[in-house]
């Protein structure tokens, strides 16, 4: 299991379009076989800040993400609407808390 956790902060006008170009993906992207789970975190003292963690399935899988329709439309949709880059950080599931990982 590959867990990557994607910090994005956005401009300010740009929170409502993010958050429904982003929710979209994530409905999209939990259909995929390969990803567990896709959960989209807005900060709570800064609507600006959010957290994307995508949990994958197999080592194959977040490039399999990433050329799918969906992923490509949201890439494209919110690049404008960065404040910032995003950045990343990848981790490996230690101790999976659910036993269907």
């Amino acid at each position: 299991m590959l867990v990557v956790n994607v910090r994005v902060h956005v401009k300010p006008e740009c929170v409502a379009a993010f958050r429904e170009a982003t929710l979209a993906n994530a409905t999209a992207s939990l259909k995929e076989p390969g990803i567990a789970r896709f959960d989209v975190l807005q900060q709570a003292d800064d609507e600006t800040r959010f957290l994307l963690i995508e949990a994958y399935r197999t080592p194959d899988a977040p490039a399999a993400h990433k050329s799918t329709p969906h992923y490509a439309t949201w890439r494209d949709a919110v690049a404008s609407m960065m404040a910032e880059p995003r950045s990343s950080t990848q981790y490996v599931n230690v101790h999976p808390c659910d036993p269907d990982w």
